[in-house]
């Protein structure tokens, strides 16, 4: 079977160096907030060309603190896709703000000007844009503040400073993923990084002097290890990525791929079936793995159903019909040949 994913593949190309530097973090003594971090902060941001980069525990609470820093709160709502992996709406929440889900476009699944405009309230103080696995999204026409979700858009992103913070995850499957959970919030702004520093350690800004109500958001010396290991292939990786899709759209242009964008970073390769069961079963008989990203708008979400909600009609139809295929760096020349020669075979 060709895997959607296969880490163990990853892990070991940096299998060696990593037990190397694990062994002087181990010797150290320092686990925490030390020069691997520092150093992967310092060299992310120039990746990037930001000024700011804080690693954080994951790219979910790298959401948390950025809303916490731009002043959102309680009473606030925040506008976010329909159509995205849950910890982009349960973010707001965790602030005790409102996420308020709103449609995406048919062909990008990412939120465009035009729904932000339709579906924000009096109470709208901001806008989540999710650059949906890896497509970038352009920023609504809009005054409210603007938060980039890039947990799978690394590598497609080359306008910094453009919104007001944009964050990362470095979950173990992300095409800059961690040996653990891990996260990232980058910014060109001195005052919003000055903020965050301090929520990531308890709102402490001296020993046992805290200036703000937070919690524990560190990222391990180890975790920033790795990815450093990780970071000088990325780009590569990205290449690879692009390399694998143009490769399956060409041999399958009858499918309804994500809209296609040069900048794409390709996180997952997605195309969209009215019969997502048979199309399914129909790759799995040729040996080829799928997946659903995601099967569930938040819409339909059981825990974020009752709440105010702007129609989602484009949202609900990609949950139904979404199908992700293989597309991972380390795939071999004759497991992409495989795929492409099965997608070739789907009716439309």
């Amino acid at each position: 079977m060709v895997p959607i994913v296969d880490l163990s593949r990853r892990g070991q190309r940096f299998a060696s160096a990593f037990a190397d530097t694990a062994q002087k973090i181990a010797a150290s003594g320092n686990f925490l907030l030390g020069t691997e971090l520092a150093a992967f902060e310092s060299e992310f941001a120039l990746w990037l060309d930001a000024r700011h980069c804080i690693g954080v525990s994951s790219g979910a609470s790298a959401l948390q603190l950025a809303l916490t820093a731009l002043g959102i709160g309680p009473g606030d709502e925040v506008l976010v896709p329909a159509f995205t992996a849950v910890p982009t709406a349960s973010a707001v929440a965790a602030v005790g703000a409102i996420p308020r889900a709103i449609d995406v476009d048919p062909l990008t699944a990412c939120i465009t000007s035009a729904s932000v405009a339709e579906s924000r309230t009096p109470l709208t103080k901001a806008v989540i844009i999710v650059h949906l696995y890896g497509h970038p999204a352009p920023l609504p026409a809009t005054d409210l503040t603007v938060i980039e979700d890039a947990a799978q858009a690394h590598g497609a992103l080359n306008d910094p400073g453009r919104s007001a913070i944009t964050v990362y995850s470095f979950y173990p499957t992300k095409n800059l993923g961690g040996i653990g959970d891990g996260g990232a919030i980058v910014t060109d702004l001195a005052e919003v990084a000055d903020r965050v520093r301090p929520l990531r350690v308890h709102g402490m800004t001296a020993q046992y002097v805290h200036q703000w109500v937070s919690q524990n958001f560190r990222m391990s010396e180890v975790e920033a290890a790795w990815l450093r290991l990780a970071l000088p292939e990325l780009s590569h990786d990205v290449h690879r990525r692009r390399s694998i899709v143009r490769r399956y759209r060409n041999a399958a242009p009858h499918l309804r791929w994500q809209a296609a964008h040069p900048d794409h970073a390709y996180h997952l390769a997605v195309f969209r079936s009215p019969d997502r069961t048979t199309t399914r079963a129909a790759l799995a008989s040729r040996g080829i793995a799928t997946a659903v990203h995601y099967p569930l708008a938040i819409t339909q979400q059981p825990a974020y159903r009752d709440l105010p909600h702007a129609a989602c009609s484009e949202a609900e139809a990609w949950a139904a019909e979404c199908v992700t295929v293989p597309c991972f760096p380390e795939m071999t020349e004759a497991e992409v040949e495989s795929v492409c020669s099965g997608l070739a075979e789907l009716a439309v």
